[in-house]
């Protein structure tokens, strides 16, 4: 293989158990798997996930949960994006939990399901101020009673989302955002019928707030070891909540094309933008911003080469990147080469190279290409102590 991300099984279980640890064993777990699991392999981490004890499976889109299914998935798999109204027999058929705002969806989906001969769960969401998906709470009651009127429906869950939990450090607008879907709790609970599913945790809401932790947890980024943001894991240490080890799960890989030297005066890639004061040494590697190494990472970022850092050369090119490795002994053709994750004593992390290019670690992660193999590193035996032994909410943001 050329590039390939692996992913570490252990790593995976571990976070799982500690987010379980955390919320304690009322609450059933979401294992987030949606875009390609936050581009860790959706298939691959669903796996991995439901063996460590993940309750739902969440993702964005029905073709999404139709391929959980036909991979052998049957545990519940939530919809939390949009399904197309053409897309929702499909939701039918495989006995997807679609999150609903939209009257023409209830409709359709109860007509469909009629036909069928099926019953839906669904999900409401209600807006609570991130202005994105949601019925307005003075909505709520009259939307509640369209879905009790839907033979086929039954109001399984309600949920909302928070729109800065993960940004501050100040959580007064969170705050707001719990007490308005307390509120529309007991508005749909007062219009009779059995009270729905509650859930509105996301993993920073999870880590901070005990409150948020209802009937169902979606735990999403910090499943796969990434904290949300900085500002999230020092508000974890300002609260003095309960340590939380995160171990980050995947590693992106290559190998060297082409090992080269550049005289002293030589320009390398594209526009001329880098040039060597030195005689130089330069690696070719296969991997450009087609398969996610952002082209923002021209000339700062650093790549690990036998275990030593790397500096990035030049523009990243569509399919190819240029690095010096004048300092790193003995480098040659094929050499694996890390550009996130860990080699010898170095490691690059998702939140430098996010960092590096001006944006958040879950862009960095979730725009590696699909088209890269994901390779699961084994988990050991539960003999070796098994995942989640170690505490502490001490991994530091680089």
């Amino acid at each position: 293989m050329l590039n390939w991300v692996e992913i570490d099984a252990e790593a995976l279980s571990g976070n799982l158990a500690e987010f379980r640890r955390r919320l304690g064993p009322r609450p059933l777990l979401g294992a987030v798997v949606k875009s390609n699991a936050y581009g860790h392999g959706m298939l691959e981490t669903a796996a991995v996930a439901r063996a460590s004890g993940a309750d739902w499976l969440c993702v964005n889109g029905v073709e999404e949960g139709v391929r959980l299914r036909e991979a052998g998935h049957d545990a519940p798999v939530l919809v939390m994006g949009y399904v197309p109204l053409d897309a929702l027999e499909e939701a039918v058929v495989h006995d997807l939990r679609p999150v609903v705002y939209n009257a023409e969806t209830v409709e359709r989906l109860d007509r469909i399901a009629t036909v069928r001969g099926r019953r839906v769960r669904v999900h409401l969401k209600a807006e609570t101020g991130t202005n994105r998906q949601g019925v307005a709470e003075s909505e709520i009651p009259s939307f509640v009673r369209r879905i009790r009127a839907c033979p086929s429906l039954e109001l399984e869950g309600l949920t909302t989302h928070f729109a800065n939990i993960e940004d501050t450090t100040d959580h007064g607008f969170a705050e707001s955002q719990i007490s308005a879907f307390s509120r529309v709790f007991d508005a749909v609970v007062a219009e009779g019928g059995p009270a729905p599913i509650r859930h509105s945790a996301c993993s920073a809401a999870t880590l901070l707030f005990n409150r948020t932790h209802l009937e169902l947890a979606r735990i999403g980024i910090s499943l796969y070891g990434l904290w949300p943001s900085r500002e999230t894991y020092v508000s974890c240490l300002e609260r003095g909540k309960p340590s939380l080890h995160l171990r980050p799960v995947l590693a992106w890989k290559t190998r060297i094309a082409q090992v080269k030297d550049v005289p002293e005066g030589g320009f390398v890639g594209y526009g001329c933008t880098w040039r060597a004061t030195r005689p130089t040494r330069i690696a070719v590697l296969p991997v450009g911003y087609f398969e996610g190494f952002d082209r923002g990472l021209s000339n700062v970022a650093h790549v690990l080469v036998r275990g030593k850092r790397a500096p990035v050369r030049g523009r990243v090119c569509m399919n190819m990147t240029m690095v010096d490795v004048t300092d790193v002994p003995g480098v040659s053709l094929e050499d694996e080469v890390v550009l996130l994750g860990r080699q010898g004593e170095e490691r690059v992390s998702a939140e430098q190279l996010a960092a590096w290019c001006g944006t958040i670690s879950y862009e960095v992660v979730s725009r590696i290409h699909t088209a890269l193999p994901r390779v699961v590193v084994p988990a050991p035996s539960p003999a070796s102590g098994g995942p989640g032994a170690r505490g502490g909410c001490s991994r530091r943001l680089s």
